[in-house]
């Protein structure tokens, strides 16, 4: 019977439905009443009017419940129309925006129904028109009908507008999280394979050095020394790729190929190109071919410190330096005083990186350092590929 509403949404409606209770009601003690009887018929009318207005988006079937209450008071009295019946308007639109089907439905049985109700009030009482329907009033009481059923459908049509765009919206935000789902499902799976690949293997090697190890120690103290060896490079490398598919998993990393240190110059030249002046040291440089999860990281933290030095820097130089130890990759990125806003945390790259160096099993520091923003991040690379 009730829709949740936000506190805010809750508050606005009875307010606006209070602030009109008080405008119908001043209105109609301006006006002036003939009897006590009057002024009863009036405030209940203003009363039920705006309670209908102040619940309209809370339960809508309430709120037309209340309208009708206060449109057969305001009759039973035989009081004229009012200031407080154009909250029938707002009461209409929101059974067809915001009701369900039976209120959608009462809603626009209530327009016409109003419309006729309407017609007949105002040309049957004997207040008004002479208390008859004759010939000569005939064409004035079907313009009458006409208006009201129009203005009350009116009323009606829009909400039902209304309620086709807010289905629409719920079924296109249905279906891109259906979308999303089915995306992400299939991520996993891709995941999966590559765990199982990687994972079983590596433990099976692990495994049988192991093994190896334990039988050969007696007696050849060398060859446990080498499968030892053998089982870390193998642990290391599993936990290299392990890294890397958590960080596609987090990332939402493509099948195709990942970045690698040969792409870094590609980076550099674009940079260059957008008019920074960058100045790139790298001491000492990879002995062979590091792991492939170190150089995504790498790769993908350069580029989210470069892309905030273009879009956040002074226009200053750049300094980048990479240092590559055999058990891990330092690097540092320096740029301009121009970075207040990434100094502060405002803004999601920062997060991004902190992220990705967690991920490869490193950390990263960021913030303002003598008048320059830097960039700092230290990445286990492991036993070299």
């Amino acid at each position: 019977m009730f829709r949740p509403l936000k506190l805010h949404q809750l508050l606005v409606d009875v307010s606006v439905a209070a602030l009109f209770g008080l405008v119908a009601l001043w209105s109609e003690l301006s006006s002036g009443w003939a009897d006590a009887a009057a002024l009863v018929a009036s405030t209940l009318t203003c009363l039920l009017m705006a309670g209908a207005l102040a619940v309209r988006r809370l339960s809508p079937g309430l709120a037309l419940g209340l309208a009708w209450l206060g449109a057969i008071t305001q009759m039973s009295f035989g009081r004229p129309p009012i200031v407080a019946d154009l909250a029938i308007f707002g009461v209409l639109y929101a059974t067809a925006a915001y009701g369900t089907r039976l209120v959608f439905w009462a809603g626009l049985a209530s327009s016409l129904l109003g419309a006729v109700v309407i017609t007949g009030y105002l040309f049957l009482v004997p207040e008004f028109a002479g208390g008859r329907l004759s010939l000569s009033t005939l064409p004035l009481a079907v313009l009458v009908l006409v208006a009201a059923a129009f203005a009350l459908g009116l009323s009606w049509t829009v909400g039902a507008l209304v309620r086709t765009a807010i289905r629409a919206r719920e079924n296109r935000r249905a279906q891109e999280r259906a979308e999303a789902e089915a995306s992400l499902e299939q991520q996993r799976l891709r995941i999966a394979r590559d765990m199982h690949d990687v994972v079983a293997h590596s433990l099976a090697v692990v495994i049988a050095q192991a093994d190896g190890a334990r039988y050969a120690a007696t007696a050849d103290p060398a060859a446990a020394t080498e499968a030892l060896g053998t089982i870390s490079t193998t642990a290391r490398s599993a936990l290299a790729d392990v890294r890397q598919l958590l960080t596609q998993l987090r990332h939402s990393q493509g099948d195709g190929p990942q970045p690698a240190l040969a792409d870094l110059e590609v980076l550099y030249a674009q940079v260059r190109g957008a008019g920074v002046e960058l100045r790139v040291d790298v001491d000492p440089a990879p002995d062979g071919e590091p792991p492939a999860a170190a150089q995504l990281a790498t790769y993908r933290i350069l580029q989210e410190a470069l892309t905030n030095a273009l879009r956040h820097g002074d226009g200053g130089p750049v300094d980048v330096h990479l240092a590559w130890h055999p058990s891990h990759v330092e690097l540092e990125v320096r740029n301009g005083t121009g970075t207040a806003a990434e100094a502060r945390g405002s803004g999601h790259g920062l997060l991004g990186m902190a992220e990705r160096a967690h991920l490869a099993g490193g950390t990263l520091e960021a913030g303002a350092h003598d008048g320059r923003f830097v960039v700092r991040a230290r990445l286990p690379i492991g036993v070299p590929a």
